[in-house]
């Protein structure tokens, strides 16, 4: 039982690492710098005091459009210390994006680095609600206040609100797969709850960590990583404010030496096919952690034989707010999502919501109190998703005889040939294991009226599309899969549609197939 005060907010999160005689450790390392736990403090107090003066009242919405720097959490954590309501959003949107985020929160403050000071002026055009602009690293903030500006003035004391567990600590907006992005509202319990479920028992954090996460600190994902974790267990975390690129990626993991590492499976997989990756040393790292979307068996395998370093994949969701289901360094299975974490429940539901027989596929459903309280104006959403004590996760799962959870795709995503199910993921990691691939998607398209599972391949350097390749290719998956699920079609591409996150847009692959030739139907059967 996981025990935390009625009366709670979650920037004490900062303050129990003076309690514990940290202020003088090392919170944050970014490029140069660094911020100690005392200096961090102080930081959240003085902006705390600034948004007071503004007339930041409790509960009013703070949009945070900021890189990975100090800046994020002093902002994070002052707008939920004085009972505000901080909301993260992604970096990599446009001006349209932005203002509806805008307008949907009815934000009073906006927090931005000033590389966004150009996009951020033309969302705000012709808004008739006032919006204060506080910009950070900037050198010429153009009149607008300025963060180390508000930093130089104010108190380092400042008492945290009288917020009770369940009052709103933060937004986090969805991804928006469909339709527009939904603000997930978490509650001021929720962030200690995945540090005394995931953080304990997973990654098994302690003040001796060193973490660093290539996912940024806007993404669910990240913002445990990068500060819930490290905080709550003492740890230092290393901030890194640029793109995730292989090179950058791995000169931060060898310049701070990182004990923790968090990333995702496209940038795992980049980072292998990297040329100069082998001349990097990762030997600091003592465990990786996997999300966002399935990491297959045969990169796990490839990670583990370059870097000697086991990843622990999981599945986590804004919704959840970090990783509910994961293996364990004493409970792993290459290719699954592992078990339910401690402090949570999992289950998968047939399509008229009755839980089905291991081994059978279904609809995941999980119970957990970091869930969001509800989706911001979007009560039938709610209602469909947070069905009660569950989430209602809307993939497709199976779970097999050892508790082990497997992802199949999300429920739209699966493919039905010939009344049979196929998975797109089992697909794409069968293609993903031959040498010639780098990395393949896979989706079920009409041709003819019927559907059919169609590949998309990326191909690794010295191989060329051909004919021979093709049938290679299918070859391959029908002697590692059930032969319905074979790819009919295959398309070489140089590269696959994602989200800004890394994870695959299969709609964007599926369109009809008039003109190919159809199988034999003994192709099609098991």
């Amino acid at each position: 039982m996981i025990e935390i005060p009625n009366w709670y907010n979650a920037s004490l999160l900062v303050d129990r690492n003076l309690e514990a005689g940290r202020a003088n450790k090392v919170a944050i390392y970014h490029g140069e710098g660094e911020v100690t736990y005392g200096e961090l403090a102080r930081r959240i107090n003085r902006f705390g005091h600034a948004l007071k003066g503004m007339g930041v009242r409790q509960e009013d919405r703070v949009l945070l459009l900021l890189n990975d720097t100090p800046s994020f959490p002093t902002a994070f954590f002052a707008a939920i210390r004085i009972g505000a309501v901080p909301i993260p959003v992604n970096t990599l949107l446009q001006a349209a994006d932005y203002r509806f985020f805008v307008e949907n929160s009815r934000a009073r403050v906006v927090v931005a680095d000033g590389m966004f000071d150009e996009t951020l002026t033309e969302a705000l055009a012709g808004y008739d609600e006032p919006v204060e602009v506080i910009l950070t690293n900037v050198e010429d903030a153009g009149g607008r206040k300025t963060l180390e500006a508000l930093l130089e003035e104010g108190e380092d004391e400042l008492s945290p609100a009288a917020t009770h567990r369940d009052d709103p600590a933060f937004w986090l907006y969805s991804s928006g797969s469909t339709g527009r992005p939904k603000g997930a509202v978490h509650l001021q319990h929720d962030i200690i709850y995945t540090c005394e479920t995931y953080a304990k028992h997973v990654l098994q954090i302690t003040e001796e960590d060193k973490v660093f996460s290539a996912s940024k600190l806007f993404h669910a994902y990240g913002l445990g990583n990068g500060i819930s974790f490290p905080y709550w267990a003492g740890s230092s975390t290393v901030l890194h404010p640029g793109r995730p690129t292989p090179q950058a990626v791995l000169g931060t993991i060898q310049r701070h030496e990182p004990t923790l590492f968090f990333s995702v499976p496209t940038l795992y997989n980049a980072i292998l096919n990297w040329e100069d990756a082998r001349d990097y040393d990762l030997s600091s790292v003592r465990l990786c952690a996997s999300a966002a979307e399935a990491l297959p068996a045969g990169l796990w395998r490839r990670w583990k034989e370059a870097f000697g370093s086991t990843i622990l994949d999981g599945i986590g969701s804004t919704e959840m707010l970090h990783i509910f289901i994961s293996n364990t360094v004493d409970g792993l299975k290459p290719g699954s999502s592992g078990r339910p974490v401690p402090g949570y429940e999992a289950r998968v539901l047939n399509e008229e919501g009755y839980p089905v027989e291991p081994g059978e596929a279904g609809y995941l459903s999980v119970k957990g109190d970091s869930a969001a309280a509800f989706y911001w104006r979007s009560h039938e959403k709610t209602k469909a998703t947070m069905q009660g004590e569950w989430m209602f996760a809307g993939d497709w799962y199976r779970m097999d005889e050892d508790g082990f959870y497997w992802y199949e795709g999300r429920s739209d995503d699966m493919i039905k040939v010939s009344g049979l199910w196929v998975s797109p993921v089992e697909v794409e990691s069968a293609l993903g294991d031959h040498p010639a691939v780098i990395e393949a998607a896979a989706v079920g398209i009409p041709v003819d009226g019927l559907t059919r599972v169609k590949a998309a391949v990326i191909l690794r350097e010295g191989y060329e599309p051909s004919n021979d390749l093709t049938e290679e290719l299918q070859t391959w998956c029908k002697e590692r899969l059930k032969r319905y699920q074979y790819p009919h079609i295959v398309e070489f591409v140089d590269d696959l549609p994602k989200t800004v996150t890394g994870k695959i847009q299969r709609f964007k692959l599926r369109r009809p197939e008039p003109n190919v030739q159809m199988p034999q139907q003994e192709d099609e059967l098991v």
